[in-house]
């Protein structure tokens, strides 16, 4: 196990690990703790009582914050030619179809974010190996792929937020950065988790959500209760 920072154990001893905050307060606390040189990503981390093993108990989506994250998101947009220009008024950094798949094959990869049309699928299915591995690859469960590429461009770009549990029944989601008014933090927490509990499948029994904690890019986790 790899032993922690200074840094890092001196901001432990200044939280209660054992407590359950108040998000507000929480909130708040990562706030006074943060001292790193460049405005610290807040991350969200809800653990669910759900089987990550069992298709009918994954959870995976997009949900759009009401502040956003904090940043731009280069998104780029696989679609016919009779919307590229769409795509690209909207925000895209490049759109297209063939010519772009060849241009990822080749290596391209600055982007954060890949859209795409639904009658584009079949085209990019050969790059499932190069996106797939990062994470990259649109479908429609994650809401990468619709028909209106123009909009699926332009919330990205604003900073809506993909999200799937992970092999040990987490949600890990980016929800604004440590210079957030506090208000705002809370307000991008409580929505994300409440938009989860809605998504609660059928399948679950019992509490859905066992436990929730945030945290700074450089910080402890706080537990709290949303």
């Amino acid at each position: 196990m790899s032993k922690r920072s200074k840094r890092y154990r001196n901001l432990l001893k200044q939280i209660n690990t054992d407590r359950e905050y108040p998000l507000e307060e929480a909130v708040k606390i990562l706030k006074q703790i943060a001292n790193a040189k460049f405005p610290e990503t807040v991350e969200f981390v809800m653990h669910l009582n759900i089987d990550p093993k069992q298709a009918t108990q994954q959870v995976r989506g997009s949900f759009s914050l009401p502040h956003g994250v904090g940043k731009t998101k280069r998104v780029i947009a696989f679609c016919p030619p009779d919307k590229v220009q769409e795509a690209l008024d909207a925000g895209a950094v490049k759109a297209g179809l063939e010519d772009l798949v060849k241009e990822i094959e080749k290596g391209w990869m600055d982007f954060d974010v890949a859209v795409a049309t639904p009658e584009s699928r079949k085209v990019i299915g050969r790059l499932g190996r190069l996106l797939g591995a990062r994470g990259l690859m649109p479908n429609p469960k994650s809401g990468t792929v619709g028909p209106d590429v123009a909009q699926l461009v332009k919330d990205f770009a604003a900073g809506k937020i993909e999200y799937r549990n992970d092999n040990t029944g987490n949600i890990h989601a980016p929800v604004g950065r440590v210079d957030f008014p506090p208000e705002n933090l809370a307000e991008n927490i409580r929505a994300f988790y409440n938009h989860i509990v809605e998504k609660r499948p059928s399948a679950v029994k019992g509490t859905f959500v066992k436990s929730a904690h945030v945290c700074t890019t450089m910080s402890p986790a706080l537990k709290v209760k949303p």
